[in-house]
């Protein structure tokens, strides 16, 4: 393996000659062997797209050469687009502000830009920290790029996928209209409803959790760019964070904007606790969705069975002919992941000391791991299982009319009291609800046909 020779104020280091990192990149990659986890890339976008509207910035406010300015726009353009992945190895277990990762970013941007400069026949170059790293620091750089990474994981991998679970809902609903069904509550039978009903109650799930996604990532939209060390904004010009977050809403069409408080923004991740609650609760819907269907579909002859599920793969290595709910098994491993996720979340953005949060890796990591995840597992689940899902009509139907709990409709007319008596001597007897009320002559066999009507009972609109 060939070798260069880099330098930084430790001294000089040993780096692949094939890699665009520098010395700090590679000190890290050597000091911080520890687990597979590796810093997300989707940070690594975000990172980029600060870098190049800091750079930006710079150069109109007369800090950065046009050149210059030029050189990591480019590079940064590559990053964002996947071409220099490669040249990111750091572990998520590195220093608690991201510093090493921001070095990270620098010293890419710097040594390829400066390829840029030299083919172009620029007499510039780049400098990581004097010119790539110019008026931030990895205390405001770094929860920056969380936020924008954040949002966008938000805003164009998760909100698309539960609104495409949300179509099919609506879909099934008009699949399954007038079939009516019995209800459960406390594992025992209840009262009738359709099926559409049900599914009405799991597509409006999806919708709330929407919702409360979409209103707490607003508060991502601030951004801590301009505060650097402390808050204080030293060493960049006043209007610095400001127009980069300006910057940062054209180039992704979203309105970013600077932190009111950049004292707050360095040493609190308030938002990104508020944000993951909110995906934390569709977690929790997307359980009982999932749990709800591999119930309703438990059989096929010794369970509910009122569900039909597709068959996507063999489900036993020993039973031959049998089907698992198995897009709901990986769906509902996914939620307890995200469940996990939030502890963590929680438990790291009420640490660190004074004047900044130290546990910045690992808050975005599990971050945007609940986005992908949740993302990727709604998609499979609707495309393997919800598309496919159907009923057992049949089923649905013996089950209505075995149901102890249509002498529910009764109560009006003879109270409660009789109504249970007639609701006792059908279970013991093993007859049916209008057989033990004409048995008990609290009703004539018109009244039952007339009052225990299913159709009555869905208040369906």
């Amino acid at each position: 393996m060939k070798t260069r020779i880099e330098k930084d104020s430790l001294g000089e280091i040993e780096v692949q000659e094939d890699k665009y990192w520098g010395a700090q990149t590679e000190r890290s990659r050597r000091n911080f062997v520890i687990g597979s986890e590796k810093m997300p890339l989707d940070l690594i976008y975000a990172y980029a797209m600060l870098k190049k509207a800091a750079a930006t910035i710079n150069r109109e406010l007369g800090k950065l050469s046009s050149e210059k300015a030029k050189a990591i726009g480019i590079v940064c353009d590559s990053i964002v687009n996947g071409e220099l992945d490669e040249h990111f190895p750091l572990s998520v277990w590195q220093t608690g502000s991201g510093t090493q990762t921001n070095m990270n970013l620098n010293e890419v941007i710097a040594n390829k830009g400066n390829e840029w400069l030299k083919d172009g026949g620029y007499n510039e170059r780049l400098h990581p920290n004097d010119d790539v790293n110019m008026g931030q620091s990895s205390n405001d750089s770094f929860p920056t790029a969380m936020h924008i990474a954040a949002y966008l994981s938000i805003h164009k991998k998760l909100l698309p996928s539960i609104q495409q679970s949300i179509s099919v809902f609506t879909e099934k609903e008009k699949q399954f209209a007038g079939i009516v069904k019995i209800g459960r509550t406390h594992l025992q039978d209840a009262t009738p409803l359709t099926v559409s009903q049900e599914v009405s109650g799991w597509r409006v799930m999806l919708e709330k959790s929407k919702y409360m996604i979409e209103e707490s990532s607003k508060e991502l939209l601030q951004l801590a760019i301009g505060g650097t060390a402390v808050g204080t904004g030293i060493n960049a010009h006043p209007e610095f964070g400001e127009r980069v977050s300006k910057e940062l809403g054209s180039m992704t069409s979203f309105p970013f904007s600077s932190s009111s408080n950049k004292f707050h923004a360095l040493t609190s991740h308030d938002e990104m606790v508020y944000a993951h609650g909110a995906i934390k609760a569709l977690a929790m819907d997307v359980m009982k969705i999932a749990n709800d269907v591999r119930w309703l579909a438990s059989g096929p002859r010794s369970g509910i069975g009122e569900l039909s599920i597709p068959a996507n793969e063999p489900g036993s290595s020993i039973m031959p002919g049998k089907v698992n709910p198995t897009q709901s098994e990986a769906i509902t491993m996914v939620a307890t992941q995200i469940f996990g996720n939030d502890s963590t979340i929680s438990f790291a953005a009420s640490q660190g000391n004074f004047q900044l949060n130290v546990y910045k890796p690992v808050i975005i990591y599990n971050f945007l791991q609940s986005v992908g995840l949740l993302s990727d597992g709604l998609d499979s689940f609707r495309k393997n299982c919800l598309e496919g899902l159907d009923v057992i009509v049949s089923k649905i139907q013996e089950n209505v009319e075995r149901s102890l709990m249509l002498v529910t409709a009764l109560n009006p007319h003879i109270g409660y009291e009789k109504a249970a008596e007639i609701a006792k001597l059908a279970f013991k007897n093993g007859s049916t609800l209008k057989e033990a009320a004409i048995e008990l002559q609290y009703v004539s066999e018109e009244q039952f046909k007339e009052w225990v009507d299913v159709t009555k009972m869905i208040n369906e609109k």
